[in-house]
């Protein structure tokens, strides 16, 4: 922009008043010693201009900050500012990559160079449209010179220094909508979602996963190389998938049958070893369990002398020759070591008790989809029953109302037809009893199905309660032989005398409670042992007898049965026996 300006002191005074910077058209300083400080108007901050070369029109000025506008002197026309007390000219909604404006109240006989000579200082103009009726529209390189241009809305402007009224006019400045902005605005919004989808589709193909390699197609000599593969464990996955690709590609006909039927027969050949390798890996995985029990159970047994040591050193006799400083230190690591124990002994008995439910979990789904049934049976024969109840009671009061209307017809009838009337009344007689039988019927039918409903929630009540006694004898099976591990040496000398002689008998107590609670009609020695070879097939028959046969108030033995059904069974009597005891 090489246009000159006419007063440049002028410029200076208006920039200086705003606290900015004077520049002139190409962006040099028009004061070298100018200090924005030092403002003509005192309570206006400093501003920085938008970018270089702003020219005359400074940036956008917040709405709670007074702008003052001076005197602009062009080279053939005067700019005068508007009244500051005056509010702002409105403007409409600015369009999406507007460029264009409005220019209205220009003076009858200004010119168009008239024009490019005040708004080319906001920017660089690509096309003026000038009406004949006082107005034009301008259009600017960029979207920023449209801001200058609003700039100068409101000014009043003069042609020289003539007072004519065809000279004069004051200038609205407005957004105006192009249809050549909003094709470049939306030719730019294309292109960054191009480059937006393109940025996409990069980063999705950097994060796929790469493609697996083409498969060969069929043929005798590639036949007999995935033969080969298929016979040779390390490429085995590789072949089968070629052989799974070709025979869903259909390449299988009468002349490649024996040979696909020979690789799929190779195939099956592998079932075998990966069944002896799962096999395997099973058993190293139980071996490595039953390794980290056993040095689980050293290390508590070590954990249990640690502890025993700090115990006896706690004791007066040893206690008394310690230091201050000692015993706080051994009180200290006796507490550490018995944390360190207790979590140990939880990690194990965790352990145990995850393997015991593994072995009865079959059973637990049983027993739990047998009650779901019998629930659900329950449940709908209630509901069958409530049905029933509900359409006889509609009976009864459909019956009611006809015996109504019955004696209504029949008051009719005795004042109308006197002849008829025995007749008419044996009728009525004879209605009336039918009814009355049926309605007593209807009752007695209504009763029973009652009976049935409470004899069906009464039978459900018992079931809830056998789950729950169920539940608790698993509780009282766990604390047992929670108890029996964490009992200490002294404990067990006393439990030597017991009926009980080791941790086993225990827990097989506990599992025969639970097994003879379930079954309250008893359950004969074979039965009992079967149940149990399922947890453990070393148990012996002989060795289960005799243990219930020690515990005489927890298990009593009955004879049931007639003449050749004649059978001995084992019943649980704990609740009775603890009340003896």
């Amino acid at each position: 922009m090489t246009l000159p300006m006419s007063d440049p002191t002028a410029w200076a005074t208006a920039m200086n008043n705003l606290g900015m910077a004077p520049l002139g058209i190409a962006g040099q300083p028009i004061l070298p010693d100018f200090d924005p400080a030092l403002g003509m108007m005192t309570g206006i901050p400093p501003i920085t201009p938008m970018m270089p070369g702003l020219g005359i029109v400074p940036p956008p000025i917040p709405p709670d900050m007074p702008v003052v506008k001076e005197i602009i002197h062009c080279k053939s026309c005067t700019l005068f500012p508007p009244n500051p007390n005056l509010p702002p000219p409105a403007t409409r909604e600015r369009p999406p990559g507007c460029k264009t404006v409005f220019v209205g109240g220009l003076p009858e006989n200004g010119t168009e160079q008239i024009i490019v000579e005040v708004f080319e200082q906001c920017g660089e103009i690509i096309a003026i449209r000038k009406s004949k009726k006082n107005f034009c529209h301008i259009r600017f390189a960029e979207e920023y010179m449209v801001d200058k241009a609003l700039y100068l809305s409101g000014y009043r402007i003069r042609l020289g220094s003539s007072t004519d009224k065809k000279d004069t006019g004051r200038l609205h400045v407005d957004f105006a909508q192009a249809r050549d902005d909003l094709y470049e605005w939306e030719c730019k919004q294309r292109m960054l979602a191009r480059e937006e989808r393109h940025r996409r589709r990069m980063e999705e193909e950097r994060l796929r996963p790469p493609s697996p390699p083409p498969v060969v197609h069929y043929s005798d000599h590639e036949c007999s190389i995935v033969a080969e593969k298929l016979k040779d464990d390390s490429k085995f996955s590789e072949a089968v998938q070629t052989l799974l690709t070709w025979i869903e590609r259909g390449e299988v006909n009468r002349r490649s049958a024996n040979n696909f039927y020979s690789m799929i027969q190779s195939a099956n050949s592998h079932v075998r070893r990966l069944v002896n390798e799962k096999a395997a890996h099973e058993k190293d995985m139980e071996e490595a369990k039953e390794k980290f029990k056993q040095a689980l159970s050293g290390i508590l047994i070590q954990f249990e002398q640690i502890v025993a040591v700090y115990h006896s050193a706690s004791k007066q006799k040893a206690w008394d020759h310690f230091t201050k400083a000692q015993r706080k230190n051994i009180s200290v690591w006796c507490k550490q070591a018995e944390e360190i124990r207790n979590i140990h002994n939880d990690e194990l008995m965790g352990i145990r008790r995850e393997e015991e439910m593994e072995m009865s979990d079959d059973e637990i789904e049983e027993t739990t989809e047998t009650k779901e049934t019998e629930e659900s049976a329950l449940v709908s024969q209630a509901e069958a029953l409530k049905e029933e109840n509900d359409s006889l009671r509609w009976q009864l009061d459909a019956y009611r109302n006809e015996v109504e209307l019955l004696k209504q017809e029949q008051g009719k009838a005795h004042r109308e037809d006197d002849p008829n009337k025995e007749q008419q009344l044996k009728l009525l007689q004879q209605a009336l009893q039918g009814m009355q039988q049926h309605l007593l019927k209807v009752q007695e039918e209504y009763k029973r199905k009652e009976a049935e409903l409470e004899k069906i929630k009464d039978d459900k009540l018992q079931v809830e309660k056998m789950l729950e006694n169920l539940k608790e004898k698993e509780n009282c099976a766990s604390r047992l032989c929670a108890s029996s591990q964490d009992s200490d040496y002294p404990l067990e000398k006393t439990l030597n005398s017991s009926p009980i002689k080791s941790e086993r008998e225990a827990l097989l107590v506990g599992i025969i409670s639970t097994f003879l609670h379930v079954h309250p009609f008893g359950a004969s020695i074979e039965y009992i042992c079967s149940y149990l070879h399922r947890l453990d097939s070393k148990i012996c028959t002989s060795d289960v007898e005799c243990l219930m046969s020690r515990l005489q108030y927890t298990f009593k033995q009955e004879m049931t049965g007639v003449g050749a059904s004649l059978e001995k069974r084992w019943k649980f009597c704990g609740f009775e026996g603890l009340k003896l005891t």
